[in-house]
């Protein structure tokens, strides 16, 4: 059988552009001679839908647009839509399932059984999990339809699975010869190469080849890669999709060939191709065409406006510099060079005015009290007011500069630096911040080398250095990956590390004092394996120190 790899990029709700997608790719596999087209995890709503799953029209419109797709589809196929159960034994009357559509209609459905309730997901809120997983002929083959996480639970692969079934394993047992799973399945950091480990595990144990078709896009803070691949019994990848983009791959299950479409081989260039889809996809689904990025002259506005102009182009990002009393002239310089090094429109708007009248207006009221932070967030204030008046203006989006080891520690400003519609980078590390500056700079010097070189600064008082109120940033990031990522505690970290305790403790109770400011941030783009947003849900009225 040749079986299409039907990888496209949804929009949530939108089931017109949807349907017209799926059945575009339909008839490209038909008439490359596939028997059999695979689509991804609810690519009829689109993935991930959260509370629209409750709305009965919403669940209407994607039945309704099942029924239709069925009777227009040109080949058999497998698509992902949200459907009614019947008789559920508890919880939601909804399932997230499986279609398998032949001659006009659908023959089998297939629900999801594994549902995850970690990270990003909350599955069990939404969807009744299924109570048995069937096998289902095609032709001469016998088809085990899995969604997502039913694959995600092989014993053989995980020291310590989830969940107490396998359906991959209640599958095989009733004689499936083809695995099937559709996916949507979010990108992180390193997680592909754990995917295609697992895939071929499970190929490998069962001798049966897998087919993964996975969800390709942006939505919201999740970037979904793609990649899908069909995989041989022996482990073998046969056919690859690209990661990042639409994409139609075919593979013989006969011969055990397929279509291979490379992909970037560097992590790193995989995570910038990752956080460019995910803004090129947040500001368009948003119906938003131009950007507005503050360029301070420093790495992270570099980096952020670099990126700004890969995933809209340079005619939609406006750059503007806000000068104020303590900006460098090396600073101005850098933003003005970076600014025509990218193409970009380049706007000046100092703050000083602004700033003496609210330091004048505040005198009577502040007294004798010492400059401190305040005049600092001032500052930042006033331009983070200046960027939201040219965006009402512009109707331009704003996309904010904040690093994820900034709005760790709270070294931000509510109302400021962090006002905007997107946070690009607040799931990059500061250290990594830096390694996406050169691999921008890869082939010329876009981003200017003195602004890579030059110690970080806020500029917001005379001689100011990130390193007056951080520790350096190699020491922070460990840290910080290990107390929100790995979940780890002070005394481990500062066991595993050699650091000092109460330097550790600092650190650990600045993320957690800092929530406040994170809840009103803007959303940000996911590429760890715990970013902060929904997916890391942590009262800010607490007092437990850990």
């Amino acid at each position: 059988m040749k079986i299409a790899l039907a990888q496209f990029n949804p929009t949530v709700g939108d089931f017109e552009g949807n349907s017209s997608r799926i059945l575009e790719l339909a008839e490209q596999a038909m008439r490359r001679g596939a028997e059999l087209a695979v689509f991804s995890e609810l690519c009829i709503c689109g993935y991930l839908p959260l509370d629209l799953l409750e709305r009965p029209a919403f669940i209407q419109r994607n039945l309704d647009t099942l029924k239709d797709i069925a009777y227009r589809m040109p080949l058999p196929a497998v698509v992902g839509f949200a459907g009614r159960v019947d008789h559920p034994r508890t919880g939601p009357a909804i399932a997230n399932k499986a279609a398998l559509i032949q001659d006009g209609r659908v023959v089998f459905e297939q629900s999801k059984m594994l549902l995850p309730t970690y990270d990003v997901f909350d599955e069990s809120r939404y969807f009744q999990p299924g109570e048995k997983d069937y096998v289902y002929g095609l032709g001469r083959e016998q088809l085990g339809i899995t969604i997502c996480e039913d694959v995600w639970n092989d014993k053989n692969f995980w020291a310590k699975p989830r969940y107490a079934r396998d359906p991959v394993t209640e599958l095989i047992q009733q004689g499936t010869s083809i695995l099937l799973n559709i996916s949507a399945s979010p990108y992180t950091i390193d997680k592909r190469s754990l995917r295609i480990e697992m895939l071929r595990s499970i190929a490998q144990q069962h001798r049966r080849p897998i087919i993964y078709v996975n969800q390709v896009g942006g939505d919201d803070s999740l970037i979904f890669d793609g990649a899908s691949m069909a995989l041989t019994p022996d482990g073998h990848i046969a056919a690859q999709a690209k990661a990042f983009e639409e994409d139609l791959v075919l593979f013989d299950t006969v011969t055990g060939k397929g279509d291979i479409h490379p992909q970037s081989k560097e992590e790193i260039a995989y995570a910038y191709q990752a956080i460019i889809t995910g803004t090129r996809d947040y500001v368009r689904k948003c119906n938003f065409s131009k950007t507005i990025v503050g360029l301070s002259g420093g790495v992270d506005s570099a980096v952020v406006a670099a990126i700004a102009v890969d995933a809209l182009g340079k005619e939609n990002v406006l750059g503007v510099s806000m000068p104020g009393p303590y900006s460098s002239e090396g600073s101005q310089t850098d933003a003005r060079c970076l600014a025509h090094n990218l193409g970009i429109e380049f706007l000046t708007v100092p703050i000083n005015s602004v700033f003496d009248s609210y330091i004048h207006t505040l005198k009577p009221v502040f007294g004798s009290r010492p400059a401190d932070a305040t005049e600092e967030n001032i500052q930042a204030r006033i331009r983070g007011n200046y960027l939201m008046a040219l965006s009402n203006k512009f109707g331009s989006m704003v996309l904010s500069t904040g690093n994820k080891s900034e709005i760790a520690v709270g070294y931000c400003t509510l109302y400021g630096d962090m006002a905007g519609g997107l946070a690009v980078i607040s799931d990059v590390p500061k250290l990594m911040v830096y390694e996406l500056a050169e691999f921008i700079n890869r082939e010329r010097e876009l981003i200017p080398r003195s602004t890579i070189e030059k110690p970080p600064s806020a500029e917001l008082r005379p001689n100011q250095k990130d390193s007056d109120s951080l520790p350096p940033y190699e020491v922070l990031d460990r840290i910080l990956k290990a107390y929100i990522e790995e979940v780890k505690t002070p005394v481990e970290i500062a066991e595993d590390f050699g650091y000092d305790l109460q330097l550790v403790r600092n650190i650990a109770m600045l993320v957690d004092r800092n929530e406040y400011k994170r809840k009103q941030a803007a959303p940000g783009l996911k590429i760890t394996s715990r970013a902060f947003g929904f997916g890391r849900p942590f009262p800010i009225a607490q007092r437990f120190v850990p």
